[in-house]
């Protein structure tokens, strides 16, 4: 049986089989915690109630080890998960090799060069678990929509934005590019089934090491026929949160791991705010308050506190160290004055960061010129002042992609939508109307310097029955990132590939 099943049997016996994730002798018991990949459970050999052998190798169990253990379910809330298992038989599967992960400090290149392992920290085991809660529950969703689940080519012959950020790939002597978004063809096959959906790995080779981009990632693409950008922002905002509540009813014990602060996500259940372009701008730009807040003096109150609490940490530091050099100290006591030191200082390099984050931000906001994209900091200056996505739709054309829709009311803004998260996760989401004019997509083709005979299958959708439609785009890995509140978009993915990781 399985950890996750352990409080249908309690006081029956059980067997489990899994990993040592942790074990700890004491006077004539060891305890061990062992993990099966469904959960945690602290199990007890005690001499008096196995073989000496079996007690034996009990202690001979090493970080990472294989074992079958049989014994009594017991309950104790005291425990992970509530129970215990008093062990009456165990049989080692095999003793593993020094593990290289051990509870020390690591830097994050030694773990990324160890992620196939550090994948089986109860940290990474939590966020890959809601990561599979938020691909079902998204399949759910568009299923009970009645979506068609449909899949875009990974080998195209054009791009849909350009291919200055592609991969390029001999496709039998042809020039083939690894897809970017299956888009355009969920435009094709949105005519054929009227509501589909696709879910697939995308690829953009951009030399980037921001803590938002991968160059391998998967993306969520629904395309609906006779559906407008309003309509397109309902099936958003519904969509999201159809998948918030999933994870909160379903990952509770995952984001408890990760210390997740669930608020946020609770609020973001309530009615997304929906903002012009022109609004967002003015709101960076520090011209609009929100709520009473402006974006300017939010963020030169953000860095007064941070600057506070930098020359705390420094002083609280400074204070334990001193206690560490006094002879004498007990060595619980100097343990826990080490480790409380330690996190001071992983908590001191995160407000460094926003020591010299905030300044630039605050200069960016200042200096934003209208017309511009909204890049990363301009989408934190934003989003910091809501506790809930802000959708921000109608886009200066020149910065949105051929295929969008211009305003009919004012021609000057394409009818994109961009979903930024609350926290300063930034755009999650990216859609829009499409264009339905033969003409017009020919002009944005040119324009763009676009190859136009790429590009000839695609216009055929606007001869043969064209009808107003919508759909857009999801980054599972940024929807992970966000909603686990990760520092690094790498953590979302089980192996990540980015701009100089190529391995394991």
């Amino acid at each position: 049986m399985y950890i996750k099943e352990i409080p249908q049997f309690e006081g029956k016996e059980v067997v489990l089989k899994g990993w040592v994730a942790n074990r700890r002798d004491s006077k004539g018991l060891v305890f061990i915690n062992l993990r099966d990949g469904s959960g945690l459970c602290q199990c007890i050999a005690d001499a008096n109630k196995i073989s000496a052998e079996e007690f034996e190798n009990a202690g001979k169990l090493s970080l990472e080890s294989a074992a079958e253990i049989h014994g009594t379910v017991v309950k104790d809330e005291r425990q992970i998960g509530g129970f215990e298992i008093q062990v009456t038989k165990l049989i080692v599967i095999q003793i593993a090799e020094e593990y290289p992960i051990a509870k020390k400090e690591h830097g994050i290149e030694f773990l990324m060069d160890k992620r196939h392992l550090w994948l089986r920290s109860q940290r990474q085991w939590a966020i890959l678990r809601i990561r599979n809660t938020i691909i079902y529950s998204i399949h759910q969703f568009f299923q009970k929509e009645g979506f068609v689940q449909m899949d875009a080519p990974i080998f195209t012959g054009n791009a849909c934005e350009g291919t200055t950020n592609l991969f390029e790939t001999d496709f039998y002597g042809d020039p083939a590019y690894l897809s970017q978004s299956g888009q355009l063809y969920g435009e094709a096959m949105a005519m054929a089934f009227g509501k589909i959906y696709t879910f697939g790995p995308t690829f953009r080779a951009e030399k980037s090491k921001t803590r938002r981009h991968l160059s391998e990632f998967w993306m969520i693409e629904p395309e609906v026929a006779f559906m407008d950008i309003h309509e397109n922002m309902d099936l958003i905002e519904n969509f999201l949160q159809f998948v918030i509540r999933a994870v909160l009813d379903n990952c509770q014990n995952e984001l408890k791991l990760i210390d997740r602060d669930t608020s946020i996500l609770e609020s973001s259940l309530k009615k997304f705010p929906r903002l012009s372009y022109d609004e967002a701008v003015a709101i960076i730009k520090g011209e609009k308050d929100v709520n009473g807040q402006n974006s300017i003096k939010s963020l030169e109150d953000e860095l007064a506190k941070v600057e506070l609490a930098i020359a705390a940490a420094n002083a609280e530091i400074a204070d334990r160290e001193a206690k560490l050099a006094v002879p004498g100290m007990k060595k619980g006591e100097i343990n826990f004055n080490q480790n409380k030191i330690a996190t001071l200082k992983n908590d001191l390099k995160d407000l460094e960061e926003q020591q010299r984050n905030i300044p630039q931000w605050i200069q960016s906001a200042k200096n934003f010129e209208y017309g511009n994209d909204l890049g990363g900091s301009d989408e934190t200056v934003i989003t910091r002042l809501f506790d809930v996505p802000v959708m921000v739709y109608d886009w200066p054309h020149e910065v949105k992609a051929f295929y969008l829709k211009r305003n009919p009311n004012d021609q000057r803004f394409a009818r994109g939508v961009d979903v930024l998260a609350p926290e300063g996760y930034g755009e999650i989401v990216g859609g829009g109307e499409r264009e339905t004019d033969e003409q017009k997509l020919r002009d944005k083709i040119i324009e763009h310097d676009l190859p136009m005979a790429e590009f000839e299958w695609y216009l055929d959708l606007r001869k043969y029955g064209s009808v107003p439609h919508a759909g857009f785009g999801l980054g599972l890995e940024r929807l992970v990132t966000w909603l686990c509140k990760l520092k690094h978009v790498r953590e979302s993915i089980p192996f990540p590939r980015m701009y100089g990781r190529l391995l394991p």
